[in-house]
């Protein structure tokens, strides 16, 4: 979590950002796969920790938003571990995990087999799927959700199309992702927070410093809020909406089908 920077486009050679570094769209979604398999087993432990617990509260407030129903199917893209699968599952909808990380979807195939049903529980699924391009077919889900996952696709722009493909006419999009806060005094601490400090807990908690550092790196190159309400808009999305929260560190979007 840190302040956000603009966005950076695609480098004229044709690379992308790998935080501050350069490299090839096929790189860089090689390297956050193997990020994501690096820190997937302390994954959660390490939310609890940088967050000091927050994430847990924002992920309560983020379903909330969702509102899922009984027997929904919802596509819970970058879902991983299934925190946030989980709660809609509770809630009765029928969930789709995707990932494109392996070993984030094994950690989380294992919680759901660990955890307790309710009669009125719904099903979840899980599989290996690229954001940029899914094979669900199109029209097929009621809700698409993406929580502190999109600023690790090399193409967001094709993901936020995917988004749209997917859902049904009257389908919903909500996404969760850390932004840049506009509180002043809290800004600046969080920026020395989020550089010095998160570092070190990656390596203690995870024994990965540098994929850490990465997640600093990438929330620092993600679209301010205006510029990603622009892209969902873009992406075919209508009544779009930005809820700020730590006065943006983080940020709930949403958008509606028609």
């Amino acid at each position: 979590m840190t302040q956000s920077t603009q966005n950076t486009p695609p480098a004229d050679d044709g690379t992308v950002s790998f935080g501050y570094e350069q490299v090839t769209p096929e790189d860089k979604t090689r390297r956050v796969g193997e990020l994501f398999t690096s820190v997937a087993k302390k994954y959660d432990i390490m939310n609890d920790a940088m967050s000091l617990g927050m994430h847990r509260g924002w992920k309560d407030r983020f379903v909330k938003r969702v509102k899922p129903q009984p027997g929904e199917r919802i596509l819970d893209m970058a879902g991983g571990t299934g925190d946030i699968a989980f709660r809609m599952a509770d809630r009765g909808a029928d969930i789709t995990v995707a990932d494109i990380t392996q070993g984030m979807l094994d950690v989380g195939a294992e919680r759901a087999m660990e955890r307790e049903e309710g009669p009125d529980t719904g099903s979840l699924v899980f599989t290996c799927q690229n954001a940029e391009e899914v094979d669900f077919a199109s029209n097929s889900f009621d809700a698409y959700t993406i929580v502190f996952g999109i600023r690790n696709v090399t193409y967001k722009e094709k993901a936020l199309a995917e988004a749209h493909r997917v859902l049904r006419p009257g389908g919903r999009f909500y996404c969760m992702e850390f932004s840049t806060t506009e509180w002043s005094g809290f800004r600046e601490a969080y920026d020395l927070y989020s550089n010095q400090i998160m570092p070190r807990m990656g390596q203690v908690i995870a024994g990965d410093a540098d994929s850490y550092r990465y997640l600093v790196e990438s929330i620092r190159k993600f679209p301010t809020l205006p510029e990603f309400e622009r892209m969902i808009r873009g992406a075919g999305f209508v009544n779009t909406k930005v809820e700020s929260i730590l006065g943006g560190a983080v940020a709930i979007h949403s958008g509606w089908k028609i």
